[in-house]
């Protein structure tokens, strides 16, 4: 539908903060969606690192619309889901990576020169004639290549070894036993250390040249390597955190393998951000999507920093926000706040509750608020005169998962990515932070000046409680969420454990349930209460709440909130859970 939006639009071309060529223009859309703001105190001290100067080497990407030269490792995407969380690992060790679909050609992947390949996961089995695979000349370009599950088992068939159904399936926290205590790629890890297995298939005999250099007690080649070719196979999953040392064996394979000098910093990612913001804007008019999360609002300061009075802020309040939220984001960007900027608040809750009557399916809420939203932009748009340009915070895993970065099944259409409508009134889309990860966001906006405590705050997402309600939305289920998620969060902060948790938030289940308060019966919602412990919002464990502390809550909820009679705790992990609910 976007794409038919450009074809009458020939003459508008659109204008992508994005290094990422060979996505069409159609394609690029985007908004901030994850708001997921956690308060970590383990994050403050690693952003105020300080940052190296951005030095002229490998491949030519675009920082904020800024030409510089920087070094690139690509991960090659063969259909796992884990497969940003290996990007963002990477990211981690200060190098800049990339995801791209497995069947980008080897031409493209030869111009592009990166410092090293890396082989995702995928569902599939390499020796099926049907499966994801790649040509054998990938592994003969004297560029590291390392292969992860799925990538790991490819790299083995094509090479010459056996891959084939594993008599024990593996999945979940493995003890791996590390064999070659001196492969440069399990420098200073345990010689016993835990990791993720999520794997059928096995390898049974490696290719020709390689050695085997660890194992467990059901996969006999855990990991194996071809030091002379550069080639390391590792059959666990490093980049989810139940690997405890994966963050190491990644950091080792780009720092010490491919020689990478890991000068990915925010520091001068924003200063050529502003820069370019500024030649490319102009004297032109600029609308800014701002929903107060941390995406949004990095956004924002950027273009304030970059073109000051052109920039235009739009608050849409779609009655989808946390109790009194509305006029916190007011206070600070309003008039009274900090930030020179002309600031817009939208009223528009009736307009969304009646757009999302009758609707229950997560999928086809989340596209009607991203159409409201742009709708609403528009509108606004023509009350202020011409506008050029839109900026929105789409930030990377809003992208991925929405099925348009590589080739991982859509998860969840983001409000402003998957969700967008056919027409957008607006010349051009600016998205200066569409290539970073939340916490590469958080960075940007503390070499931004943005108060820690608004650069930090608590998650929310773009489509709001729309996907904290399950079912449909209507004003009285939005009430009960929202007063109860307020109660939630005031327990919280009185026990003094918030900065100890990652995100928590009250949802409303569609289960309705026999209850007896006040010698009567009762027959209301019960709500499920949500607490997670996270680095990056990709992977998550559910965080232990003090019992006391769940009680108070229960019995004040129960009290206070009418239409509720039954409150429960969610104790799934993202795997195979998500954060949110919807």
């Amino acid at each position: 539908m976007l794409e038919q939006y450009f074809m009458r639009r020939k003459e508008k071309r659109s204008f992508f903060l994005n290094p990422s060529d060979e996505v069409p223009p159609s394609r690029r859309r985007g908004g901030n969606t994850n708001e997921e703001e956690g308060k970590s105190e383990a994050f403050f001290e690693s952003f105020r690192r300080g940052a190296a100067e951005p030095k002229e080497r490998g491949h030519t990407i675009i920082l904020g619309g800024m030409c510089v030269k920087r070094e690139l490792v690509i991960v090659l995407d063969f259909g796992g889901q884990y497969n940003q969380l290996v990007a963002r690992r990477v990211r981690e060790c200060n190098v800049y990576c990339e995801i791209y679909s497995y069947k980008t050609e080897i031409d493209k992947i030869k111009a592009m020169k990166p410092k090293g390949i890396i082989l995702t996961g995928g569902p599939n089995s390499c020796y099926e004639a049907d499966s994801p695979t790649y040509s054998r000349e990938l592994f003969e370009l004297g560029i590291p290549v390392l292969g992860l599950c799925y990538g790991a088992q490819l790299m083995m068939h094509v090479l010459g070894g056996t891959v084939a159904r594993a008599e024990v399936r593996e999945y979940g926290k493995t003890e791996v036993l590390i064999d070659k205590r001196d492969s440069r790629i399990f420098q200073e890890v345990s010689e016993k250390t835990v990791c993720w297995m999520s794997h059928f298939d096995t390898i049974f005999k490696v290719a020709p040249d390689f050695e085997i250099t660890a194992h467990t007690a059901d996969c006999p080649v855990a990991a194996a390597e071809n030091v002379d070719a550069g080639l390391y196979a590792i059959q666990f999953h490093p980049e989810v955190l139940h690997t405890e040392e994966g963050t190491k064996i990644l950091s080792n394979f780009v720092l010490n393998v491919c020689g990478c000098a890991g000068d990915w910093r925010m520091d001068s990612f924003v200063e050529e951000s502003v820069k370019r913001i500024r030649d490319k804007v102009g004297s032109g008019k600029v609308l800014c999507a701002l929903s107060g999360g941390v995406d949004s609002s990095v956004a924002a300061v950027l273009l304030s920093k970059a073109v000051g009075e052109q920039l235009t802020c739009v608050f849409v309040d779609h009655g989808l926000l946390r109790k009194n939220e509305g006029d916190e984001v007011e206070a600070v960007f309003g008039s009274e706040g900090d930030y020179d900027l002309n600031f817009i608040r939208v009223n528009a809750q009736q307009r969304f509750y009646d757009k999302l009557a009758g609707v229950s399916e997560p999928e086809e809420k989340r596209k009607i608020i991203g159409e409201e939203f742009i709708r609403v932009f528009e509108e606004e748009a023509k009350k202020i005169g011409a506008v050029d340009f839109l900026v929105q915070g789409t930030i990377y895993p809003d992208v991925v998962e929405s099925g348009l970065g590589g080739e991982s099944a859509v998860i969840k259409s983001h409000h402003n990515v998957g969700g967008l409508p056919d027409y957008v009134d607006f010349k051009e889309i600016i998205e200066p932070l569409r290539d970073l990860f939340k916490d590469e966001v958080r960075k940007a906006g503390l070499e931004l000046g943005i108060p820690e405590y608004l650069v930090f705050r608590q998650p929310f997402p773009g489509p709001g409680l729309g996907v904290r309600i399950v079912g449909e939305v209507t004003e009285e289920k939005v009430r009960i969420v929202q007063d109860a998620d307020a109660i939630y969060r005031e327990e919280i902060e009185k026990a003094g454990i918030a900065k100890g948790i990652g995100q928590y938030f009250a949802a409303l289940t569609n289960m309705q349930s026999v209850g007896v308060m006040g010698d009567e019966r009762t027959y209301d919602y019960a709500v499920a209460l949500r607490a997670v412990n996270t680095v990056d919002f990709m992977t998550a464990e559910a965080a232990e709440i003090p019992f006391e502390v769940l009680k108070k809550v229960m019995g004040r909820i129960i009290n206070e909130v009418k239409g509720v009679n039954r409150v429960m705790y969610d104790l799934t992990s993202k795997p195979p859970g998500t954060i949110e609910f919807e």
